[in-house]
């Protein structure tokens, strides 16, 4: 069972779009004892598979993040503003950019 925020990450969208596709009909959360909403990951694997619009928001994520980036935003400021963890952010970037070291420098490559 996946948590929200981790069905976020796994899709490259926030976790308010994981909700609204909840509310829609999209996922079909399961609620703990304590009311908490968790998604299976078949349910996940089926998106993917079904939904072309997860593919359309992730690139536009994407291209936003690149671009936030390229003005100057730290990955983190980036991954925040995404609601995506720092790691997962680097990732993006890194596919996509060449990315700074900590001193905001790019590293040299012999």
């Amino acid at each position: 069972m996946l948590k929200p925020r981790e069905v976020a990450e796994l899709l490259g969208v926030r976790t308010t779009t994981i909700a609204r596709w909840a509310r829609e009909g999209k996922l079909s959360p399961l609620r703990t004892p304590g009311g908490h909403r968790r998604y299976s990951r078949t349910a996940v694997r089926e998106l993917l598979a079904t939904d072309p619009e997860c593919d359309t928001e992730r690139q536009r994520m994407v291209e936003d993040a690149v671009r936030l980036y390229g003005q100057g935003w730290s990955i983190r400021q980036v991954a925040d503003r995404f609601e995506c963890s720092y790691g997962a952010m680097r990732r993006i970037l890194m596919g996509r950019v060449r990315v700074r070291n900590r001193s905001g420098t790019y590293p040299t490559t012999e």
